[in-house]
């Protein structure tokens, strides 16, 4: 009885190594499989959520403000020695204004232009269009205010000895939109002038 059951232990023990090899290599198999399956699972969760996050990144607009206020200029043209007349258009978005210059109360910010010289171009003096009048609630009295579509002009001297051809001068606005009930931080918009020299 004895000798049976050593030899039935001795024949575990022989098989043992062949059923590790077996059980080695299915665990091997089965282990490649998960692997493969987490991999992929989690790369594309992953990838998903960050196309999504640059395309929100891309899309979201830089500012509350963003697109209320816009200014463009149209191209001009002058004489070496000239002067010519130009004009900044303030484009503001139905619903909002900003301040005239001057503006009504001495704690509003007005417009204000800025237009910076290139190649001896300057501009002269800066005329702000008449403003309208309105009452908001948040004032206490009627405020000077540019509405829609806006220009703001002035004049360009160009030098003698100005290079014949294409120039842009930097234009600079300093605003404050409102709308009918509060005025939002000031905000800067820029812009250039293209001139034109023949």
């Amino acid at each position: 009885m004895m000798k049976a059951e050593r030899t039935k232990f001795n024949n575990r023990v022989y098989t043992s190594p062949l059923l590790l090899l077996v059980a080695s290599m299915m665990l091997v198999a089965l282990s490649a499989c998960a692997s493969n399956t987490t991999t992929n699972t989690p790369a594309n969760s992953v990838n998903a959520p960050a196309t999504s996050n640059a395309n929100a990144a891309t899309s979201a607009p830089k500012s509350p403000l963003e697109g209320i206020v816009r200014a463009g200029a149209d191209t001009v043209e002058a004489r070496a020695g000239g002067t010519t007349e130009a004009a900044v258009r303030l484009l503001i978005a139905d619903g909002y204004h900003v301040n005239a210059n001057p503006a009504t109360e001495k704690f509003l910010i007005p417009t204000s232009l800025e237009v910076k010289p290139e190649a001896g171009i300057t501009a002269g003096k800066i005329v702000y269009p008449k403003p309208l009048t309105k009452k908001f609630p948040f004032a206490e009295v009627p405020l000077a205010v540019y509405e829609g579509d806006t220009r703001i002009t002035f004049t360009l001297r160009v030098p003698r000895d100005a290079a014949p051809g294409q120039h842009a001068l930097a234009a600079r606005l300093r605003v404050q939109p409102c709308d009918d009930e509060k005025c939002y931080p000031p905000t800067t918009v820029e812009t250039s002038i293209p001139v034109t020299i023949r």
